[in-house]
């Protein structure tokens, strides 16, 4: 076998497949390293999604680890943990659209009360459905690299008045502002954060807090930048509005529990099942990049990453040292 592909859904591993060279063997499953149960790694080349916990011991039975996902940090992490030597390698920017509108797709269904209206069509009761439009209302997007831009800009094509934090300030069509002031501003916000250091717990209760009454609040980037416990309280104390979340902290461990349910942590699982409960809160399964075209781009980088990497050990796009 050439390569091991886990965290593949079924239509992921339909599209691989059309795009693998034939000469290349692969197997796959949808279950991550960890729900599978490989203890040793099962060919030199495995590919993973997000929600794959590396066993250490693969660091010198790999030769290559390529993950079908834009963030890089775990890989990053790995290469930290155990000093490996192998080749690690990411796709870039396949799915900054599919996010972006996913995003504005959760805003405006927590913005229009949609999860409460969809509740209350079996009595036909329209009472405490007033919603909120888009146009007129202020945007605040935290983390303006590829997906934030482009939230920002079809934010803009929806007549929002829109604002970005980003410690680099690259784009000329963006109205930068500083973390701070922007949360005091914003009527919504989507978070479009990678995971660093710097951005591990940026969005706390303490900072959010500063908020005015009625926050919409969607997060598409990492979990880690928004901790669970405070969006809670924040919910509880009507800071926040609504909440719409596609990512998680521990989000492997989250995963775990949900589709297996064995025993996780509990402390999470109890505000999750609180949250759940809320009908001005979604959350998704880590599903913002899923749409056929973002698809078709990734199963094609894959392989060709795939491709590569059996010919000379390198892949097109290896995450940064």
């Amino acid at each position: 076998m050439d390569v091991m592909f886990y965290e593949a859904f079924e239509e992921e591993q339909d599209a691989i497949r059309r795009h693998l060279p034939a000469h290349i063997t692969a197997e796959f499953t949808s279950q991550t390293i960890q729900e599978k149960g490989d203890g040793a790694a099962p060919c030199p080349l495995v590919s993973i999604r997000t929600q794959s916990q590396i066993p250490a011991s693969w660091g010198r039975e790999t030769k290559g680890i390529l993950t079908r996902s834009t963030g890089y940090d775990h890989l990053a992490a790995f290469r930290e943990q155990t000093k490996t030597k192998s080749a690690l390698g990411y796709l870039p920017d396949y799915c900054s659209r599919a996010v972006a509108e996913q995003a504005i797709l959760m805003m405006m269904a927590l913005l229009r009360k949609l999860p409460r209206q969809i509740k209350q069509f079996a009595d036909f009761e329209r009472g405490h459905l007033t919603g909120a439009q888009c146009q007129g209302r202020k945007l605040l997007v935290v983390g303006v690299g590829r997906i934030g831009l482009e939230v920002v800009n079809v934010a803009k094509g929806l007549g929002m008045d829109v604002k970005g934090v980003d410690i680099e300030r690259k784009s000329a069509t963006v109205d930068y502002v500083a973390l701070k002031d922007g949360i005091r501003w914003a009527q919504c916000l989507v978070v479009a954060l990678p995971l660093t250091e710097q951005t591990r717990g940026l969005l706390s209760y303490d900072r959010l807090i500063k908020a005015g009454p009625g926050l919409v609040l969607v997060n598409v980037g990492r979990g880690e930048s928004t901790p669970l416990v405070g969006l809670k309280r924040l919910l509880d104390e009507e800071i926040l509005a609504g909440l719409g979340l596609d990512v998680y902290e521990n989000e492997s461990g989250l995963a775990n529990v949900l589709r297996t349910g064995k025993h996780g942590d509990e402390a999470q699982m109890e505000v999750v099942r609180a949250l759940q409960k809320k009908d001005n809160v979604i959350f998704t399964p880590h599903n913002a990049f899923n749409t056929e075209e973002a698809l078709e781009r990734k199963a094609e980088r894959s392989a060709r990453a795939v491709a590569q990497f059996l010919h000379d050990g390198s892949f097109p796009d290896g995450v940064p040292s």
